[in-house]
């Protein structure tokens, strides 16, 4: 199970953060530290998974931000990091090379596209095609 998403830049500055376990505000703040302070140190030949409190963060770097993923210990790390990518090619194709700008100005539709890909810490979705063209009719809606 997904416990929380969190993208920070490589400052520690949180550009989106979806959390699916209660935490107090103060405690997200904490936590987003954490995990910044944890993966913008790494090594880069170092694997993208390490271990936090307990739980493991699930990380990739594009460009200057950072896409972490806390999940269960005993979930499958490279099914994550996939996801991770998937959802980084869905906001590529709807901002066209997508950028930390986007994520800020247009955080409604990131969360959007996050709700169809993860629903309450699950993934739902792994087709890039069949997300998009939700996506799609969600923006005919509108």
């Amino acid at each position: 199970m997904i416990r929380f998403i969190v993208l920070q830049n490589r400052q520690g500055k949180t550009r989106l953060a979806k959390y699916y376990i209660p935490l107090e505000e103060s405690e997200k703040h904490k936590v987003e530290y954490e995990v910044h302070r944890l993966v913008v140190n790494r090594d880069p030949k170092f694997t993208n998974f390490v271990e936090f409190r307990t739980h493991k963060i699930i990380y990739r770097r594009y460009a200057g931000l950072f896409f972490s993923l806390c999940v269960d210990i005993t979930d499958n790390e490279l099914a994550y990091l996939e996801s991770i990518h998937l959802f980084v090619e869905i906001l590529d194709h709807f901002f066209s090379n997508v950028c930390e700008l986007d994520l800020v100005f247009n955080f409604h539709k990131v969360y959007l596209i996050l709700d169809e890909f993860i629903l309450a810490g699950e993934l739902q979705e792994t087709s890039k095609k069949a997300i998009i063209e939700r996506m799609g009719e969600l923006e005919k809606q509108e």
